[in-house]
């Protein structure tokens, strides 16, 4: 799948968004090793605390579902700036891919790619609990 057409997949999940108090739509595609493209789209909650994000969304989407290799994760929003993970997405996703590229756009697709490794140096892997 080329990152254009990962784009498209996270383009048509924001649509899904519940945002009714930030207006920001969020929407990410997440692809397994397998091909499977698993869609997310934020969802917020009136104590803020709550809300989830698209990229997690996607993500427990995807492991529910038994898959938990992946390759890319595609993320993108209304916004004319690029849109990254945030922090907890960042370690959420690096649980399971800590070599999967982050494909961050804006509104019109125009988009960075990124290792998750560049995105989240020094991740915390649980390795150091063994």
């Amino acid at each position: 799948m080329t990152d254009k057409e990962l784009l498209k997949e996270a383009k048509e999940a924001k649509e899904g968004a519940y945002a009714p108090y930030s207006h920001f739509r969020v929407g990410a595609a997440l692809l397994g090793k397998s091909g499977t493209v698993y869609r997310g789209a934020n969802v917020e909650n009136a104590a803020y605390s709550v809300t989830c994000c698209a990229e997690r969304v996607a993500l427990f989407k995807a492991v529910t579902s038994g898959e938990s290799d992946f390759t890319a994760i595609a993320v993108t929003s209304d916004s004319d700036d690029l849109t990254f993970p945030c922090g907890v997405c960042r370690q959420a996703l690096n649980e399971f891919g800590p070599d999967m590229e982050v494909i961050s756009s804006n509104k019109d697709l125009k988009y960075k790619k990124l290792t998750l490794e560049k995105l989240l140096p020094h991740a915390f892997s649980g390795k150091e609990m063994e």
